[in-house]
């Protein structure tokens, strides 16, 4: 099994949103749609949106929306 990890993490290293699915296309979509959303602003800062594969959900981040 893959689950898709979606993060946006701020300038801190603090994870601020973090979606997890195992739809690869809507993982990608979301992804798109968080990179697209930073302002120039949250980029000079230093904020990163992030999507990794993980294959189980015992190590998705417990803040996460899951959505199965």
């Amino acid at each position: 099994m893959i689950i898709w990890v979606n993060e946006q993490i701020d300038s801190c290293g603090i994870v601020y949103s973090c979606i997890a699915t195992c739809d690869e296309k809507a993982a990608r979509e979301c992804h798109q749609s968080w990179q697209d959303s930073l302002s120039e602003q949250q980029k000079k800062e230093g904020w990163i949106v992030s999507l990794r594969k993980v294959h189980s959900w015992e190590e998705v981040p417990i803040t996460a929306l899951k959505l199965r």
